[in-house]
């Protein structure tokens, strides 16, 4: 099978993967989730002409000029409306949130007043509808305010809360299940023994897709056997995972049994090899409902594949619009050389220059064993297959790591 380029895997990955059934939450439950549907407001923000200040309501052709004194005749606070028309030299007390009486359109501070008894001498003329929020500032009955593939932020919430819903209609959570393979592998904590490294992969992936808002399963650590691999894949099946992603074990070596394990159980393999560097043996097939994401066992390698490959799967499935990362310019801040015939993902620093343009600076040693660089990474600098060597201070494009 040819070495496929990183945009065709991409198309291979999300060709058959659409957005997982929606359910509907409290809206308390709702932050980060991604709308299954378009919020139509049920109402209208505010329902009336407010006050949005402490003083007085009056009609704004009493106070053309100032001073002038005024008759009160009663007191809106918010939530109880004073049903009494204010007519001609008259005016009522009102506070922020109240709901204009009828008959007045202007509010004049409290500040620009003074009161005698139940005279009220307003001190400085006033432009007639200030201060006043009118009925449909904010929205109207109707108005489409959120649409389906919105990730809901809190500011959202805030606004469903005020379109009067209790619950919202969200797709579904996507589950990942997470499996590393490798009789090499030992827990952190444990004392490697020789020939043994500390298991480190599936720690980032699973905070990488959590932070996707998708929810993630560990399924441990299955040793080079292919009994104990199946046994682990059906587990991912049997916990109702959407995505099992399996760290190590993906290419065709003697001891690389993942791809001999879902064959057993009848996975449709997709493509098995990348034009990327780091990430040439990354996996992707089907095994019934489940995606199947076979990552490198080399941490900086199972990071970028997870990154281009596992983020995208787990937004289409979440509904989400936004799927692919968007690569930003930048500037080199170092020599790089001519690359070959693979798309190349540096890890680099992210720098601001006095006048803000950012820095891409790749580090020198780019091993894919090295979690040192990774963890400084702010970024990924992309070098396309057969791109000619670029100086310090040529455009770049980069892709930003999160957090």
């Amino acid at each position: 099978m040819a070495l496929l380029s990183v945009a065709d895997a991409l198309a291979q990955v999300l060709q058959d993967a659409t957005p997982l059934l929606p359910e509907n939450l409290p809206l308390a439950d709702a932050h980060g989730r991604v709308l299954a549907a378009d919020l139509t407001a049920t109402r209208t923000q505010p329902p009336a002409a407010l006050s949005a200040m402490d003083g007085y309501a009056l009609r704004g052709a009493d106070v053309a000029t100032a001073p002038v004194r005024l008759k009160l005749i009663g007191e809106v606070a918010a939530g109880h409306p004073f049903d009494r028309p204010v007519g001609a030299g008259e005016t009522a007390r009102i506070f922020t949130g109240g709901v204009m009486p009828p008959g007045t359109d202007t509010v004049v501070i409290q500040e620009n007043t003074a009161r005698e008894d139940d005279i009220v001498v307003i001190n400085q003329a006033s432009a007639s509808g200030r201060h006043v929020r009118k009925a449909g500032l904010d929205f109207t009955a109707g108005e489409v305010l959120l649409t389906r593939g919105r990730q809901l932020t809190a500011r959202d919430l805030a606004l469903a809360a005020a379109m009067n819903y209790p619950t919202l209609p969200v797709y579904r959570k996507p589950r990942v299940a997470m499996l590393a393979t490798g009789d090499e592998l030992v827990p952190p904590g444990t004392t490697p023994g020789p020939g043994e490294i500390v298991y480190s992969n599936g720690y980032a992936i699973m905070a990488m897709a959590r932070g996707e808002g998708a929810e993630a399963i560990d399924l441990g650590i299955a040793p080079d056997r292919v009994l104990e691999t199946v046994a682990a894949i059906r587990r991912a099946r049997d916990s109702g995972a959407d995505i099992l992603v399996t760290s190590g074990g993906a290419s065709v070596g003697e001891y690389d049994l993942v791809q001999r394990a879902l064959a057993a159980e009848g996975m449709a393999l997709s493509f098995w090899r990348i034009a990327m560097r780091p990430g040439r043996p990354m996996m992707h097939g089907r095994l019934g409902a489940m995606h199947v994401l076979g990552l490198p066992g080399n941490p900086v390698s199972a990071y970028a594949c997870a990154f281009l490959f596992l983020i995208p799967l787990i937004r289409r499935l979440a509904g989400r619009t936004d799927i692919d990362h968007q690569p930003e310019r930048a500037i080199l801040g170092a020599d790089l050389p001519a690359n070959d015939e693979r798309a190349d993902y540096l890890r680099g620093a992210l720098d601001p220059r006095p006048d803000g343009a950012p820095v891409a600076t790749a580090f020198p040693v780019q091993d894919s064993s090295m979690l040192t660089p990774l963890a400084r990474a702010g970024c990924l600098i992309l070098r396309a297959p057969h791109a000619p060597a670029a100086r310090a201070g040529d455009a770049c494009s980069v892709l930003k790591l999160g957090v």
